[in-house]
């Protein structure tokens, strides 16, 4: 593929994925938006139901990993690069989401940053921003043995 055209398709995914941020409230369903907007170190948490916060989730962070997926495939064209994401993406999955659930089970009783922060890597697609360089530098350290 052209390199041009290459770096249009990922510009419009990249935008596709600011998309999926700025429609968030008509997408998902979070009652965590508007808590963490605001004072929620004074506030208790919202109530809120585990089974559709879980499916918003898996929906958010499975749409959020696709593009992701197209992303790394158009910048690199390499499906050992894209085996790797996807295992990642679902073994972070995984341990994030029993992370956060356990986290508001105990209600934040060790803090409101280490929830955030572990939403934050759930809704948003932070990985790609992560991978992209690592496999930029995998590949051109391959490039140089070879």
């Amino acid at each position: 593929m052209d390199k041009k055209l290459r770096i249009v398709i990922i510009l419009a995914l990249f935008f596709v994925l600011v998309l999926v941020r700025a429609f968030e409230l008509q997408l998902f369903y979070d009652p965590f938006i508007e808590y963490f907007k605001y004072d929620y170190l004074y506030d208790p948490i919202p109530v809120f139901s585990g089974s559709k916060l879980l499916t918003s989730l898996i929906f958010r962070y499975g749409l959020n990993t696709v593009i992701s997926l197209f992303i790394i495939y158009i910048a690199f064209e390499n499906k050992g690069f894209v085996v790797f994401a996807v295992k990642f993406y679902m073994i972070a999955f995984v341990i994030l989401s029993i992370t956060f659930f356990i986290i508001l089970k105990g209600e934040l009783a060790h803090g409101y940053l280490f929830a955030f922060y572990i939403r934050r890597f759930l809704i948003h697609p932070l990985f790609v921003l992560l991978l992209l360089p690592a496999f930029y530098y995998k590949q051109l350290t391959t490039r140089e043995i070879i």
